[in-house]
């Protein structure tokens, strides 16, 4: 039952995550730390709580969330930005908060974003983290149309920047090592791929780009070597985020200084850039469903962790009645 600011969320999709499997092999959990997994929900409200607003939530309407809470008084938490609170932080689905991999799941109402009618609710749920995280390092480098566009890595989150990229106007080119992944940053709109097993991805990058590098690079392996290449495949004063979680950065001093490049991270998205991405998503008509390559009940969970795990399924998704 919803508390007098939560709603009841009826799950209706909620998406598989490479981060899930960090709590997978991270040390096992018990008692109150026992949290219910699954940080990429959508669904449709089915329960609201007394204090809630019309505005707000109302039962039916279909909604993401935004996965974070937070103390709500903070400069992070009135700027969306709840991620970053400093006070009381609340992640759901993996860290302190009970997530979507059920068949419902209790929020604060203000953690809603309204899903556009035109969306799928697997849409949604690719939306709420590995669609909305690449928007956000698309939002972050300030790409433009006239730009090149390197993305290192092409699973769930660099095939989303290759989608968004492409639709944003900018010309893109994506690199990976895995054949099946370059297949499907091509049928994503890439306009190069690039195999690093068979060349050296920053001498390909330059060869394709007429200023000596790509413009903007977004890495999303979490490689160090990766890493460290995404800011050698720049132009001179490129700009490349940081995309892919923990490991390490170590770059040469001259990258940086005397060829002035920057780099910077970006970490998901904030409530106001989730609700931008759906609606960038539905006005284009992009078929970010197509991510997922793998659907499964949620009596299958343990079956569909060990093959993804084993990285026998690109990104899985569990749907609902």
């Amino acid at each position: 039952m919803p508390g007098p600011d939560e709603v009841v969320i009826r799950v209706k999709a909620s998406g598989m995550c490479g981060s899930d499997l960090h709590h997978l092999h991270g040390p096992r959990r018990t008692g109150a730390e026992l949290v219910i997994e699954g940080h990429e929900p959508c669904g449709v409200v089915e329960l609201v709580g007394d204090a809630v607003r019309p505005s707000e939530a109302t039962v039916g309407d279909r909604a993401m969330v935004h996965h974070y809470d937070g103390c709500r008084t903070c400069r992070y938490c009135r700027s969306g930005w709840t991620q970053y609170c400093p006070n009381a932080r609340t992640v759901y689905g993996g860290l302190n908060g009970d997530g979507g991999h059920a068949d419902f799941m209790k929020v604060p109402a203000h953690t809603l974003i309204r899903l556009p009618d035109e969306l799928s609710f697997k849409t949604g749920a690719a939306i709420s983290c590995g669609t909305g995280t690449a928007f956000g390092a698309i939002k972050r480098v300030g790409l433009s149309a006239d730009e090149t566009v390197a993305v290192f890595g092409q699973g769930p989150v660099g095939l989303s920047v290759t989608l968004l990229a492409k639709a944003f106007g900018a010309r893109v080119i994506a690199v990976d090592v895995e054949p099946s992944r370059l297949e499907m940053a091509k049928k994503f709109g890439a306009d190069h791929v690039i195999d690093a097993r068979e060349q050296d991805s920053v001498v390909a990058v330059r060869a394709l780009t007429r200023d000596g590098g790509a413009d903007k690079s977004i890495e999303c392996s979490a490689n160090a070597t990766v890493r460290r290449q995404a800011v050698q495949a720049l132009r001179q004063w490129g700009t490349a985020c940081m995309v892919g979680v923990f490991g390490t950065i170590e770059l040469d001093s001259e990258e940086l200084i005397q060829l002035q490049k920057t780099v910077v991270g970006s970490l998901t998205f904030s409530k106001n850039l989730q609700e931008e991405c759906a609606l960038f998503v539905a006005e284009r008509g992009l078929d970010v469903e197509s991510l997922f390559t793998d659907e499964f009940r949620l009596d299958e969970a343990e079956r569909a962790y060990e093959l993804f795990d084993r990285r026998e399924i690109g990104k899985g998704v569990f749907v609902f009645d």
